[in-house]
C-alpha cells in the first residue's frame, strides 16, 4: 500500500487499481476509508483509480491534531497527494460526503482540477439540504418492495425527529437500488471503517462558507459530472440537480433504479457513464 506525507507530517495511505490516466477518488462517510468503493464497478478498466484513505481511517495514520479532520483542513491532504503523484492538474471523483471536500478543493485550487465527477454527492459545503418531504417522496418510489412498510415507518419517525439506532438500521434498504445479498454484504462490510471522532470534526462549526463556495464554483469552468441515483434517499435527484446548477459547465445524470451506491446497482451503466465523461 503506497503512502505519502501530508503537509503536517501525517502519513496517509492510498490504493491503486487499474492503469491509465490517474483519477483521485475521495470517499464519503464522512471520514470513512476507501474500501467500500471497491473498483467503482469496473471503472478501473478505463482509468487508474487512486483511492484515498482519509487521515485516521484505513491505512492512514491518526493525526496529532484532531482539528485536522475538518473538511477545510483536508484540502491540504488532497493537494499533498497531487504533489506526491507529480501532477500539475488532477481529475477528481468524489462520493457522498467526499463531494464537500472536492468542492472546497476546487474553490481553493480551481486551476489544479481538470475534470470533476461528483457521485450521489453530499451538499453541505454549498448549503443545499434535502427536505424530509423530498426524502419521503423518494422513498415512496419503493412501495412495492417487500421490506417497504417497516422501513418507511422508521423513516417517517426519523423525519419527525424521533430517530433511534434501530430506526436508522431499518432504513438501510433505501440506500440501495436492490436490497439483495450483495447490498446486504456491502452494508455489513462498512462496519468499523468509519472514524466517528473524525466524522464529528469534519463538518464542525465554521468549516463551511456556502456563499463563498458557491461563488467559487460559479467561476469554475472545467467539466463537471453530477450523477444522482433515481431512488437515492441520501441525495435525492432534485438535490443533486440543484447542486449541478451551481456550475457553469455541468452534466447532470440520473442513473435509473440506483441508490446511494450506483456502481453496485448497475456497474456497467455506472462505469460507462463515468468513463464517457472522463474521456
Amino acid at each position: 500500500m503506497p503512502v505519502f506525507s501530508a503537509h503536517d507530517g501525517t502519513r496517509l495511505a492510498y490504493h491503486v487499481f487499474g492503469a491509465g490516466a490517474p483519477l483521485i477518488c475521495l470517499p464519503g462517510g464522512p471520514m470513512q476509508d476507501s474500501d467500500y468503493l471497491g473498483e467503482l464497478g469496473g471503472l478501473s478498466a478505463q482509468r487508474q483509480l487512486i483511492m484515498v484513505d482519509p487521515r485516521g481511517t484505513g491505512g492512514s495514520a491518526i493525526p496529532e491534531d484532531a482539528a485536522s479532520y475538518r473538511c477545510d483542513r483536508l484540502v491540504d491532504d488532497v493537494d499533498a497527494l497531487r504533489e506526491h503523484l507529480g501532477l500539475d492538474r488532477v481529475e477528481l471523483l468524489a462520493h457522498s460526503a467526499g463531494a464537500n471536500l472536492a468542492a472546497l478543493y476546487v474553490a481553493r485550487h480551481p486551476e489544479r482540477v481538470g475534470r470533476l465527477a461528483l457521485i450521489t454527492p453530499s451538499t453541505m459545503a454549498v448549503g443545499i439540504a434535502a427536505t424530509g418531504r423530498s426524502r419521503l417522496e423518494t422513498a415512496g418510489l419503493r412501495e412495492n418492495e417487500p421490506w417497504f412498510a417497516a422501513a418507511f415507518t422508521a423513516l417517517e419517525s426519523i423525519v419527525a425527529g424521533n430517530a433511534t439506532d434501530d430506526g436508522w438500521k431499518a432504513i438501510d434498504p433505501f440506500f440501495y437500488g436492490r436490497w439483495d445479498a450483495q447490498a446486504r454484504a456491502h452494508q455489513a462490510a462498512q462496519e468499523g471503517h468509519r472514524n466517528r471522532e473524525a466524522a464529528a470534526a469534519f463538518g464542525a462549526e465554521g468549516v463551511f462558507d456556502p456563499d463563498a463556495t458557491r461563488a467559487a464554483l460559479a467561476a469554475f469552468h472545467a467539466p463537471v459530472l453530477l450523477l444522482a441515483g433515481e431512488v437515492d434517499l441520501n441525495t435525492p435527484p432534485s438535490v443533486a440537480a440543484e447542486f449541478a446548477e451551481l456550475f457553469p459547465n455541468a452534466e447532470f445524470v440520473v442513473q435509473p433504479q440506483a441508490g446511494h451506491f450506483p456502481w453496485l446497482d448497475d456497474a456497467r451503466r455506472f462505469a460507462a457513464t463515468t468513463a464517457a465523461f472522463l474521456g
